[in-house]
């Protein structure tokens, strides 16, 4: 199978650079970074791509045997590192792609030299002693909701996903990018996404990490932050001074800053 087609991958900037590889999140694809991507492409070679089932990716290739776990998304990212021969990436995973990136890491170290995780979360619900952001009725309640009108849903949750209540434009594109997504996919990864528990996961990372989030978040709250920050040795905890779920989108300046700051730090 030709892995550029199947998803629509796109390659910027200097072919000599430091890679970036641009990893979207649940209801999205890669126009997320259209606001970074051409600043980081100055001085990066940035790989972007839509995961299976977004986007402009062949939904042919779609399956919920696959895609009904993150490691389906993580194996994407591990046939893109192939596909291009990618060596010494530095993996940006926004949302649930940081724990899909800390997934591909553990599966292919020779490609991913480090991560950056912008808003992650290794589960939302919470449990004893974390806190994820959301009782399980909370989670119950939204998938709920989500596979009985998804175009509702989508229309009521971008804007408190996004934040930016003064900026209703980027809640509007967000439940578009929601919209743009064949419902039956999007029920799928959404279960994938909210129950998934990849707490254990933050244990094999061994690679150079930074947590990048936002000082206002309503889903990954800032005790998230700091618990990936604990739980992976030697990473680095940026706050930006940014609200919302998407600072790629709201903070794009802030964004490109701290992830060029971490990558000449390790470069």
């Amino acid at each position: 199978m030709d892995i550029v087609s199947r998803n629509n991958i796109t390659v910027t900037g200097p072919e000599d650079a430091p890679v970036l590889l641009l990893a979207h999140g649940f209801g999205c694809d890669q126009n997320m970074w259209r606001l970074v991507a051409p600043a980081l492409a100055e001085s990066f070679r940035v790989v972007q791509f839509d995961y299976v089932g977004s986007g402009r990716s062949d939904l042919s290739a779609w399956s919920e045997a696959r895609y009904g776990a993150l490691g389906g998304y993580a194996q994407d990212v591990v046939e893109i590192c192939e596909a291009l021969d990618l060596r010494e990436v530095r993996f940006v995973g926004h949302s649930v792609s940081a724990m899909v990136g800390v997934l591909a890491a553990a599966a292919a170290p020779d490609r991913i030299a480090s991560l950056i995780m912008i808003g992650p979360s290794p589960c939302y619900v919470d449990t004893p002693g974390y806190r994820g952001g959301f009782s399980a009725e909370d989670i119950d309640e939204l998938l709920e909701s989500l596979e009985s009108n998804y175009l509702g849903w989508s229309a009521a949750m971008a804007p408190v996903i996004m934040g930016n209540p003064d900026r209703p434009e980027l809640g509007e594109e967000l439940a578009n990018s929601f919209c743009a997504t064949d419902p039956a996919i999007a029920r799928v990864f959404a279960r994938t996404t909210f129950l998934s528990d990849s707490r254990d996961d933050l244990k094999s990372v061994s690679v150079p990490t930074l947590v990048l989030e936002c000082s206002q978040d309503a889903i990954a709250p800032r005790e998230v932050g700091a618990y990936v920050h604990e739980a992976i040795p030697g990473s680095r905890l940026v706050t930006l001074d940014a609200t919302g779920h998407c600072p790629q989108l709201s903070a794009p300046e802030a964004t490109v800053t701290a992830i060029a700051d971490f990558v000449g730090i390790q470069s």
